[in-house]
């Protein structure tokens, strides 16, 4: 991927450390095409500070569960805000999934909730949790 970097150039070092993940994963993401980089005189790797929020993004696309594969394919529409039907079916289709994931967490917290209150009310009473 051939791209014109302007602006404020930040080395993989720093643009790691703002992102809080380590120096593989901009490179892991260029190999993958998620992400591109200018080289310096010297050849090292330099970034725009755009970077920051798709390297962000990424990670949170990867947290969401999606592959890499499927981030490639739904962040052209980030970048240029071009969208075709295909795609928003893809992007409705991960957003039904992840919904589905964010409903099984909350029940799962709920029932975290529960435990952790009936563990508290028994431990003030000094009795042992109930099983």
């Amino acid at each position: 991927m051939i791209q014109v970097m302007e602006g404020v150039l930040t080395r993989i070092g720093e643009l790691a450390s703002r992102v809080g993940v380590s120096v593989r994963a901009p490179r892991s993401y260029e190999e993958q095409d998620l992400l591109a980089s200018a080289r310096s005189t010297g050849g090292q790797r330099q970034y725009p500070d755009s970077a920051v929020d798709r390297v962000q993004l990424i990670q949170q696309l990867y947290s969401a569960g999606l592959p890499s594969r499927a981030t490639l394919e739904l962040l052209p529409c980030v970048g240029t805000g071009d969208v075709t039907p295909v795609l928003l079916d893809r992007l409705s289709a991960e957003r039904d999934r992840i919904d589905a994931q964010v409903s099984t967490l909350v029940k799962t917290r709920d029932w975290f909730d529960a435990i952790i209150t009936t563990a508290s009310t028994a431990r003030s009473a000094g009795r042992p949790c109930p099983r």
